[in-house]
């Protein structure tokens, strides 16, 4: 070959055989590891808020992120084997949501981070040292708000303006419903109600407590916070609606399962934000620098197929402030 040929194959077509040679090899992508309670299909708001939010950051799973998911299919008792799962797979980061699966991960580990989408009361439960400045490897969002629980009481008088007694159901061994519990007392003595709290301490005793409420002679009734009982919302939906009392839910998926309505912090909102704790972790803050925060944005649920077959009406005026409104 002449010299000038060689030089310009150089010049030309044939530089890329160096650049073969000389090529990195890919960057490792970040892993974010996810261990939610429930179901892909029940959770399939909030995952979608999640991967939005994290997309809306630059983060695409498959392209600059790789995402382990781990679902507890509405098994409490799964929750610490898929935490160790996660921890033995070495990840970034670990979303997650709700108290008892935050407390199965901070029990595996002390170094990666977690992000907890949805936590009750994080400081009584032992999660972070407290809220501005949490500390350790946990953060993320609180789903204690003031005055929640009287806004739920207020709006279940509004569909049910004659009521004066109220079932409160509760899990015993949950801090965060006894947390309401105390908060809903003061509130209804203001608004002039009584309220009989019903304890479960078990998935099974939903039945033996359902009996203990019907012989109270409650007009309605509310479901306090925890994950058993959202694990058994369609049972006590059921329960419930069998029982023909209104009940005011904390999460919207017992509406969804025929609950009359549902009023709490936005999951998908706080899903949707925690992307943003996981950008910040992913660029190098550490979990314990960043505050948990409060819930700011709550959404209204309304079943109208089920006020309709409890013979409760329901005002226009309601209607038009309810975030979703099933027929």
């Amino acid at each position: 070959m002449r010299r000038r040929d060689f030089m310009a194959l150089l010049i030309g077509g044939g530089t890329t055989w160096p650049l073969r040679v000389y090529a990195q090899p890919s960057q490792k992508l970040p892993r974010i590891g996810v261990l939610l309670p429930g179901t892909p299909a029940s959770f399939s708001l909030r995952t979608k808020a999640l991967i939005d939010g994290l997309r809306d950051l630059g983060h695409v799973e498959g392209r600059t992120i790789q995402i382990e998911w781990k679902w507890g299919n509405d098994r409490v008792d799964v929750v610490s084997e898929l935490a160790a799962e996660l921890v033995r797979s070495n990840v970034d980061v670990i979303v997650t949501g709700g108290t008892a699966a935050a407390k199965a991960l901070k029990a595996a580990t002390r170094t990666i981070p977690i992000v907890m989408a949805i936590v009750s009361d994080p400081v009584a439960a032992g999660l972070v040292d407290n809220l501005a400045r949490p500390g350790g490897n946990a953060t993320g969002f609180s789903i204690v708000a003031p005055e929640l629980g009287a806004k739920r009481l207020e709006l279940l008088k509004e569909i049910v303006p004659k009521v004066s007694s109220i079932a409160v159901l509760l899990n015993t061994k949950n801090p965060q419903s006894q947390i309401e519990l105390k908060e809903m007392q003061t509130a209804a003595q203001t608004m002039g109600l009584r309220l009989h709290p019903a304890e479960i301490s078990t998935e099974d005793g939903l039945d033996a407590t359902f009996a203990t409420i019907n012989n109270a002679a409650v007009q309605a009734l509310i479901v306090l916070t925890d994950p058993i009982l959202f694990s058994r919302r369609k049972h006590t939906v059921d329960l419930a609606n069998r029982n023909r009392l209104p009940a005011m839910y904390f999460f919207q998926g017992f509406v969804e399962e025929g609950g009359l309505m549902s009023y709490g912090p936005s999951d998908a909102d706080l899903y949707r934000r925690s992307a943003g704790y996981v950008d910040r972790i992913l660029k190098g803050t550490k979990p314990g620098e960043l505050p948990v925060e409060q819930p700011t944005k709550f959404d209204l649920y309304v079943n109208l197929a089920t006020a309709k077959m409890l013979g409760v009406t329901i005002p226009e005026s309601f209607l038009a402030r309810a975030d979703k409104v099933i027929e």
